[in-house]
């Protein structure tokens, strides 16, 4: 108990501690990132089934989140603990797997220090009670759910929809971040904002410009920054949208039909404004000259 009050009353102590957790929690995400879809596609096959009345098939459910240990994807070697070391296995095995020396993902390392950079950041900024607590669910929550989007442009539900529990929830039980009024409003308003875009494209165009996630978790990210926070980080997104999705066109060669997920971008803006969204405001009014 000694050493948890010292590490609580030291803030660098703690920072760094939390920062090692989000390594750890980081390598789980990339579990989660790669595993959660297959299973999800999984049980809609399963579920459209039964809806339909078809004979139940043999097929092998994907692995699971926790109990199935993580294997080599090209030769099936499984991991033993010391390569699963975050961010220092990927170093020591110099990005490629001991057994078949296939090529490991950047993404392993990338997410793993994101998590625990964010983490840290977060602690930093709102320090250990339940404001620190629940803004790192939210955090984690946020780069499993962009993980999942960037790699097959699907925001689950499982994802967006506990992250806008998590916000109205932590509004109305102590108005942690804004209050219950502002939660609703901005869960309201993030909502029917994108949705109002997503109909208005599709009566000009015919076509469809983002999914119904992006609906959601902009609804979940309102509930944490109240309405007056949504116009910055619908501004951020988009801006931040247009040149990295660019980029990201001209580097694989693709032309502007190829569809471009919205989510991590979203995400990003909203994290941003979460933490440091009076900063932001009070930069970008001083720039301009407002006051």
């Amino acid at each position: 108990m000694l050493a948890f009050d010292w590490l609580f009353a030291n803030t660098a102590a703690l920072v760094a501690a939390v920062f090692v957790l989000g390594l750890v929690i980081g390598s789980f995400l990339n579990v989660v990132i790669l595993r959660t879809p297959p299973r999800l596609e999984f049980a809609w096959k399963r579920e459209a089934r039964e809806i339909l009345e078809l004979p139940e098939t043999q097929d092998t459910p994907p692995p699971g989140l926790v109990a199935d240990r993580s294997r080599c994807p090209k030769c099936g070697h499984q991991l033993s603990w010391y390569e699963n070391i975050p961010v220092l296995s990927y170093a020591a095995l110099r990005g490629r797997c001991r057994s078949c020396k296939a090529p490991i993902s950047i993404q392993y390392p990338l997410v793993e220090l994101l998590t625990g950079v964010a983490s840290a950041a977060v602690i930093w900024h709102f320090g250990s009670g339940w404001e620190g607590g629940i803004a790192l669910l939210l955090t984690w929550v946020l780069i499993a759910a962009s993980g999942i989007d960037f790699r097959t442009t699907l925001l689950p539900d499982q994802f967006t929809l506990p992250a806008l529990w998590l916000g109205l929830l932590s509004a109305a039980t102590a108005s942690l971040y804004v209050s219950p009024a502002q939660a609703i409003w901005g869960a309201a308003l993030g909502y029917m904002s994108l949705w109002s875009v997503y109909w208005l494209f599709k009566l000009v165009t015919g076509k469809e410009g983002m999914g119904f996630g992006d609906f959601k978790l902009l609804a979940a990210l309102g509930a944490f920054v109240g309405p007056q926070g949504l116009i910055p980080v619908v501004l951020m997104s988009s801006l931040v949208g247009a040149v990295i999705g660019s980029a990201m066109l001209i580097a694989k060669g693709r032309d502007r039909q190829t569809p471009i997920p919205f989510g991590p971008f979203l995400a990003i803006a909203g994290w941003l404004q979460f933490l440091y969204g009076d900063w932001i405001i009070a930069t970008y009014k001083h720039t301009m000259g407002l006051y």
